[in-house]
């Protein structure tokens, strides 16, 4: 039995990266009747930021060497840091649990919402040891970034989330499923991308549908 978390960071609802994790999810649980599924929402229901009883944890942590997720509680002694613990420990268990991680997130401003950036420094912590498990980021972005499109380098979404995983959670292959030139749907100046946005947007699903039912086995 395997277990998904799935988290969506738009702030619009509905959205188009809402429409393709949505479409991973349900294909998902279709697969995987007896699995596990959570959900969050980090729009609708916002992770707080990080502070400064966070960063006294992550100090106390590399002051005494602890990678051991297991052992992160016991380095909360003040009230700030039992504070900051309190909104760590439940995100942390739900991405602990998780075979696989679905991520629904935007592309803003070439890189991802706050919302999301907040749900990743909450539940990261320096040389922390988390059990191998699976990436997917479903995207929407208002213009093309795919390789050889004239924006690519513009790209701070994709390469930061590749990064982030690699480096802090040891994952190398996560996957991302892209729909882009959303903009051409409310843009008059984009209006002729419109055929080319409707279809990243079909293969986008097809590809998350697909790739659900192979994660779920």
């Amino acid at each position: 039995m395997t277990t998904l978390l799935h988290l969506d960071a738009s702030a619009r609802n509905p959205s188009i990266s809402r429409q393709v994790s949505a479409a991973f999810a349900q294909a998902w649980r279709a697969a995987s009747p007896d699995g596990t599924y959570h959900y969050r929402d980090v729009a609708a229901d916002p992770v707080p930021f990080i502070d400064a009883g966070w960063t006294e944890i992550c100090d106390a942590a590399l002051a005494a060497g602890v990678t051991d997720l297991d052992e992160l509680a016991g380095l909360a002694r003040t009230p700030a840091q039992t504070a900051a613990w309190t909104v760590v420990e439940p995100l942390l268990a739900e991405l602990r649990s998780a075979d696989v991680v679905l991520i629904g997130t935007p592309m803003y401003n070439y890189s991802i919402p706050a919302a999301l950036k907040a749900w990743l420094d909450q539940v990261t912590f320096p040389r922390m040891s988390l059990a191998p498990r699976r990436f997917v980021v479903a995207t929407a972005r208002g213009g093309a970034y795919s390789p050889g499109a004239p924006k690519a380098a513009f790209d701070y979404q994709e390469r930061f989330l590749r990064d982030f995983f690699a480096g802090h959670f040891a994952v190398t292959d996560t996957v991302f499923i892209n729909a882009e030139l959303a903009n051409a749907r409310v843009d008059p100046t984009l209006a002729k991308f419109r055929d080319g946005h409707d279809a990243s947007l079909t293969a986008a699903l097809s590809t998350a549908r697909t790739l659900a039912a192979e994660y779920a086995k």
